[in-house]
């Protein structure tokens, strides 16, 4: 099952509304079930240098179909993912990048968000990824 681009835009929207609720500027990112980007938002005035991370937080999270906080957590130093950011092309390992599932709870892509505080990043993409 694939995130369709309806479904990929509701969670843009409930991400960007979030985002200004918490009157932060961000770049957010959804892709599909095979970590192919669907969708994408940068929000007037957000950092270009997170953009980037914003896709890989979703492409880590589909990798791995977790949250990229937890990777994070597993990737430090004497844990059991140490080193894991360098795999797959670069990857990123902090809050931010969440798992997408279906009303069934089947994963069908992951959100990516970049632009503010690790919190903000994670509550942002948490409010994109309600079961769509």
């Amino acid at each position: 099952m694939n995130i369709t681009l309806e479904q990929a835009s509701t969670a843009l929207d409930s991400a960007k509304k979030k985002a200004e609720k918490l009157d932060t500027k961000m770049n957010i990112a959804v892709v599909d079930a095979g970590a192919n980007l669907v969708a994408f938002a940068r929000m007037d005035g957000a950092w270009l240098g997170s953009l980037d991370i914003s896709i890989k937080k979703a492409k880590t999270a589909r990798y791995f179909d977790m949250d990229t906080g937890i990777i994070g957590s597993l990737s430090q130093p004497g844990g059991s993912l140490y080193n894991i950011e360098h795999s797959n092309g670069g990857l990123i390992t902090f809050p931010g990048g969440i798992p997408i599932k279906d009303a069934e709870g089947n994963i069908i892509g992951a959100i990516g968000v970049s632009g503010s505080t690790v919190e903000n990043d994670h509550e942002v993409a948490k409010a994109g990824a309600t079961p769509v």
